[in-house]
Formats: C-alpha cells, structure tokens, sequence
C-alpha cells in the first residue's frame, strides 16, 4: 500500500526546512498548536510538518512510498504510535481509541494514494502538496541510495 513516510529529500528548498524523524518511517498529520495556526511561518513549525509515527518526531517532507502493509498492520503502528505518546485507551474510551487508529490509518492512505510512488510532498496546515518529483527514470529507491552516507 501507498503511504507517506520521513525523508531528507528536497531539504532546503524551503526557508525553515527540518528533518528530525527517522527517514522511512511512516508519518502522519499531527495536532498543529495555536500558535501556528496563528502564524504558520513564524510559529513552532508543527503546522508545517508531518509527524514520525515511531520516533514522534517531524518533518517537512515526506516521500510517496509503497510498502508491504495490510490495513490491520497499519492499523496497529497507528495504535502502537498513540500509545508511546501517551495517548492510550485509558484516556480515551477503549472504543474511541480503536475508531481513531482507523480513522488516523484511512487519513494517511487517503492522502498517499493522490501521489505517484516518490513525490516528495509537503504540508501547510490541513493542505498536502506535492514539493517535487523524482527525476525522469529514477527511482525511489536509487534516490535514496545517493542520499545515504557511503559505508
């Protein structure tokens, strides 16, 4: 399946770029802060970026990826994600628990599916747009080689 997750691709072709997720792991639309929905540019940078679904940490650009997930292992990371957080059933009824994993799970297959496998996107508030394709002929996973430190 087609989802989003962490990447350093296309860093700083946007002042206030950051990447501080884990590049690979599966990223969703946080909570954005009062702050920035007040002011998006000068804010804590939260409405801007997507959130590291195991490192909960952010970033400003997330790379079409697909992996080999079904929808209950989705599920699951989305549950497992909210409980490192602290957000647990005991916060929140066992039931809205369960309704919100799937919810957040549908969101972030939603917004992966509009995009071809390697567009880079970004996000502004509730708004995810496409930042840049891969090169002609290049994929994913070449890209991501170039990128990566030599051993």
């Amino acid at each position: 399946m087609k989802l989003l997750t962490a990447t350093s691709l296309t860093q700083g072709d946007l002042p206030g770029d950051f990447c501080f997720a884990t590049q690979g792991e599966l990223v969703w639309l946080g909570e954005v802060c009062a702050r920035d929905r007040a002011d998006l540019d000068g804010g804590c940078g939260c409405g801007r970026a997507f959130a590291g679904l195991t490192s909960r940490r952010a970033t400003t650009t997330a790379v079409v990826a697909e992996l080999d997930l079904s929808y209950d292992d989705l599920r699951a990371q989305v549950a497992e994600g909210f409980e490192r957080s602290g957000f647990t059933p005991a916060v929140l009824d066992p039931l809205d628990f369960t309704e919100l994993a799937e919810e957040t799970a549908d969101e972030m297959l939603h917004i992966a599916r509009i995009w071809p496998v390697g567009t880079v996107v970004g996000r502004r508030l509730d708004n995810v747009h496409r930042r840049r394709p891969l090169p002609p002929g290049m994929t994913l996973e070449e890209m991501l080689r170039r990128l990566s430190p030599l051993p």
